[in-house]
C-alpha cells in the first residue's frame, strides 16, 4: 500500500549553521526503499555541507529562495528554477543570504540500476527546468516538464519530472513495473487513488508507491495540482487499466514561460519501456 505523509509531520535535524534537514523517505519509514529523500532548509546567512557517498548519485531541487552552491569545480546559484546533479563522492558547500529550501534526493549504489555507472560516473551538472520544453498530454490539459533524465544528467539510475494538473484534471489508472516511484506535491490540492482507494493530498505531501501498485491523481476542482515525481531506475514498464488511456505527450515548442526552450523533445508515449533518446 502507498505511504503518504506531509513534511510537517517530520522533525528537522540540525545539519549546519542555521540549517535543518528533514528525513522524508528513509528505510525506517519505507522498509526496503532504494531512494532517499530529505527536505533541507537554510535560514538567512546560514550554511551547510553535503557529501554524496561513494557509489551514490544525488540531486538538489530548489523549492524556495536562493543559495550559492560551491564545489571543487567552482560555484553556482541554486534557485527554485534549478535542479543540481551531484555525482558520487562530491562534497558541496551551500550558503544562503536570504534563506532557501530544497529537496535532496539520493539513490545509493547507483550501479545496481545503471550498468555503465561505475565505469562512467556522470559529472556535476545544473539544469534550469524553466527553460526545458513543456509537453502537453494528448488526452487532457496536463503538462509535463522533465527535471532529471539520462540525457540531462548522464545516468539511467533515476528519472524525474514535474506534472501540472489544471483544476479538476485527472489521469488514467495505471501501475509501474521495475522501478521505485515517489511524488512530492509542490503546490495545490487533490486526491491520490492508490489501489482505487482515495487519499486527500496537499502541498508538502510525499507519496511513495510500491512496485506494481495501481494509482492515479486528480486535482481539486478549484485548485491546480503540481508535483514532482521520480523513478529509480529511469527505465521501466507502465501498464494502464484501460489500454485506450495510455498517456501520450506532445511537444509544444515552448518552455513554461512561453519562450523557445533550450532543446527539443519529440512526442512520445508513456508506454515506452526505454527512455526516448532526446529526453
Amino acid at each position: 500500500m502507498a505511504t503518504i505523509f506531509n513534511e510537517n509531520s517530520v522533525n528537522g535535524e540540525p545539519c549546519g549553521a542555521g540549517a535543518l534537514r528533514q528525513p522524508l523517505l528513509t528505510a525506517a519509514r519505507v522498509p526496503g526503499t532504494g531512494i532517499l529523500l530529505d527536505r533541507m532548509t537554510i535560514s538567512a546567512h546560514g550554511d551547510m555541507q553535503i557529501t554524496v557517498p561513494d557509489g551514490s548519485v544525488a540531486w538538489l531541487q530548489g523549492l524556495a529562495g536562493d543559495a550559492e552552491l560551491r564545489h571543487g569545480g567552482g560555484s553556482v546559484d541554486l534557485t527554485e528554477a534549478n535542479v543540481a546533479f551531484l555525482p558520487p563522492g562530491m562534497t558541496a558547500y551551500i550558503q544562503s543570504a536570504g534563506g532557501a529550501t530544497f529537496l535532496y534526493g539520493e539513490v545509493p549504489d547507483a550501479a545496481r540500476l545503471d550498468p555503465g555507472f561505475a565505469q562512467n560516473p556522470p559529472p556535476f551538472r545544473l539544469a534550469d527546468w524553466t527553460r526545458e520544453p513543456v509537453l502537453d498530454s494528448e488526452h487532457d490539459a496536463r503538462q509535463r516538464i522533465y527535471l532529471v533524465t539520462p540525457k540531462l544528467f548522464g545516468t539511467k539510475a533515476v528519472k524525474g519530472e514535474m506534472i501540472i494538473y489544471p483544476p479538476g484534471t485527472a489521469a488514467a489508472n495505471h501501475h509501474h513495473e521495475g522501478a521505485e516511484h515517489f511524488m512530492y506535491v509542490l503546490r495545490g490540492r487533490g486526491t491520490v487513488y492508490a489501489s482505487e482507494k482515495p487519499y486527500p493530498v496537499r502541498a508538502g505531501d510525499v507519496i511513495y508507491y510500491p512496485d506494481r501498485e495501481r494509482h492515479y491523481l486528480e486535482a481539486a476542482r478549484d485548485d491546480e495540482l503540481v508535483f514532482a515525481e521520480f523513478f529509480a531506475p529511469a527505465e521501466f514498464k507502465t501498464i494502464w487499466v484501460n489500454a485506450n488511456e495510455v498517456c501520450t505527450w506532445q511537444p509544444t515548442g515552448r518552455d513554461i514561460r512561453g519562450r523557445a526552450p533550450v532543446r527539443d523533445i519529440k512526442g512520445h508515449s508513456s508506454a515506452e519501456f526505454l527512455s526516448p533518446g532526446d529526453v
